[in-house]
C-alpha cells in the first residue's frame, strides 16, 4: 500500500492504494535539495529589507537582532524537539509539513506591523527550516548510500546556497512595488510549486516506523546522545558550526548597514549580494575536492584571518578588501565544515542520522543567535563600526584557536 501524506503523519498504513509519482533517484535528490534550499532562501529574504522594515515599523538595531534571533531560536527548539521525527513519519511527510509551516511564516512576516508579528513570522520560518534540516540531510544520505561524501556536499551546498541566495533575491525583488511584501509573495508561489511534486511523490517507508496504539510516543523529545566513537568528531563539527554561523548571522543581520558604509552605497540588490558573498563562496566550496590531513586546520586559519580583515575593511575604506575577505572566509568555512560534518555523519549509524545531525545543527544555529544578540547590544553601546571590529576580532581568534586544536588532532594521526 502506498502511503498518503496524512497517513504518514499519523504513522498509520494507508487504507487504499493511490496513484503517485514514482520518481527516479536523481529526481528525489533534486527535490530534497530544492525544498531545503527554497525554505532557506525565504528565511533570508529579509536581510536587505531590514533597513526598510526599521523605517516602516520603527525598529532599533537591537530589535533587528531580536527578530533575526527569533528565527534561530525557534529553529533550534524544533531541532531539539523534533529532529528525529522524519525517522518515524518518513522524509517526505516531514518535508511537506515544513513547506506548509514555511508558507504560513512567510505570509505573516510579509504583513507584519510590529516587532511581535515580525518575530512570529520569523519563528515559523525557523520551525519550517528545523523540520526540513534533518529530513533533507537524511534523505540525501539514503539516496546516495555509496557516496556519503557527496551526500554531505549536496546537503551543505543546498543549505549554504539557500542562505546565500536569499539576501540577493530579496534585494532584487525589493525593487518591485511593496518592497517588504512582494519578495514573500513571490517566494510563497515558488514554495507552492515545490509542494505539488512533493505531495504527489511516492514516499519510501520510514526507516524506523512506529507500531501499536501508542506509536506517537516515538515523537516525544529525546535527550541527545552520541556514541563514544563519534563524540570527538561531533564536538569538532558542532564548534566549527557554531563559529561559522556566528559569522553568517552577522552577515545576515547587521552586516548590510556595515557594508553600506564600506562601499558608500544604499542599493538594496548590491547590499544583498555583498551580504551573501561569504555564504555563496561557502556553497561553491562544496564543489571542490580538497582532501588531506591538514585541510581542516588550514581552512580554519583562512577563516580566522579573513574574518578579521572583514572587520578591518571599513577602517581602511576598502570595498575590494571587503569582497576578497568575504570570499576567502566563505571558502575556509565551507571546506572546514564539510570535512568535519562528513566525519561525524560517517560515524553515526543510519537509524540515528537525522537525530544526531539535527543535534549538530542545534549547536551550529545557536551561533546565529547568542553572539548576534550580543553584537546588537554592542552596537547600541559602542556604535556599528567599533562593535563590528570587536566582533570580527573575537571570531577570528576563535577560528585560529580551533585551527590549533584541529592541527593537534591531525598530528596525532
Amino acid at each position: 500500500m502506498e502511503m498518503t501524506v496524512l497517513s504518514e503523519l499519523r504513522m498509520r498504513p494507508a487504507t487504499a492504494e493511490r496513484w503517485g509519482w514514482d520518481a527516479s533517484t536523481t529526481a528525489r535528490l533534486v527535490l530534497a535539495g530544492v525544498v531545503i534550499f527554497t525554505l532557506l532562501v525565504g528565511a533570508n529574504l529579509a536581510t536587505p529589507l531590514y533597513p526598510l522594515l526599521q523605517a516602516r515599523i520603527g525598529l532599533s538595531s537591537l530589535d533587528v537582532t531580536v527578530a533575526f534571533s527569533s528565527y534561530v531560536l525557534a529553529l533550534v527548539a524544533v531541532l531539539m524537539v523534533a529532529g528525529h521525527w522524519s525517522d518515524h513519519i518518513g522524509r517526505r511527510a516531514a518535508l511537506v509539513l515544513a513547506v506548509l509551516v514555511g508558507l504560513a511564516g512567510g505570509v505573516i512576516f510579509a504583513n507584519a506591523d510590529s516587532l511581535l508579528t515580525l518575530s512570529v513570522g520569523r519563528a515559523l520560518q525557523g520551525v519550517a527550516v528545523g523540520l526540513a534540516t534533518g529530513a533533507s540531510s537524511a534523505a540525501l544520505r539514503e539516496l546516495l548510500p555509496q557516496r556519503p561524501d557527496w551526500a554531505s556536499r549536496f546537503t551543505l551546498l543546498s543549505s549554504a546556497g539557500g542562505v546565500a541566495a536569499g539576501p540577493a533575491i530579496g534585494g532584487l525583488l525589493s525593487l518591485l512595488p511593496e518592497p517588504t511584501r512582494t519578495p514573500y509573495y513571490v517566494h510563497s508561489a515558488v514554495l507552492l510549486a515545490a509542494l505539488i511534486p512533493l505531495w504527489l511523490l511516492k514516499a519510501r517507508p520510514a526507516i524506523a516506523p512506529a507500531e501499536g496504539p501508542k506509536a506517537h510516543r516515538v515523537l516525544a523529545p529525546r535527550k541527545p546522545s552520541i556514541s563514544h566513537e563519534a563524540r570527538g568528531a561531533f564536538w569538532m563539527a558542532a564548534t566549527t558550526g557554531f563559529l561559522s554561523f556566528a559569522v553568517f548571522g552577522f552577515c545576515l543581520s547587521l552586516a548590510p548597514g556595515y557594508f553600506a558604509t564600506v562601499v558608500h552605497a544604499d542599493s538594496r540588490p548590491l547590499i544583498g549580494v555583498l551580504a551573501g558573498v561569504t555564504l555563496g563562496s561557502s556553497a561553491l566550496s562544496q564543489l571542490l575536492g580538497v582532501r588531506g590531513r591538514f585541510v581542516v586546520p588550514a581552512a580554519l586559519a583562512v577563516l580566522g584571518v579573513s574574518v578579521v580583515l572583514v572587520g578591518a575593511a571599513a577602517a581602511w575604506s576598502s570595498p575590494w578588501l571587503l569582497v576578497a575577505a568575504s570570499i576567502s572566509a566563505g571558502m575556509g568555512q565551507g571546506i572546514a565544515f564539510r570535512q568535519v560534518f562528513n566525519e561525524v555523519a560517517g560515524k553515526v549509524e543510519a537509524a540515528r542520522h537525522a537525530q544526531v545531525i539535527s543535534t549538530v545543527y542545534v549547536i551550529t544555529y545557536l551561533g546565529s543567535a547568542v553572539p548576534v544578540i550580543g553584537l546588537g547590544l554592542a552596537v547600541t553601546a559602542l556604535g556599528l563600526q567599533a562593535a563590528v571590529v570587536g566582533f570580527t576580532a573575537l571570531c577570528g581568534l576563535a577560528a585560529l584557536t580551533l585551527a590549533a586544536v584541529s592541527m593537534k588532532s591531525a598530528l596525532r594521526i
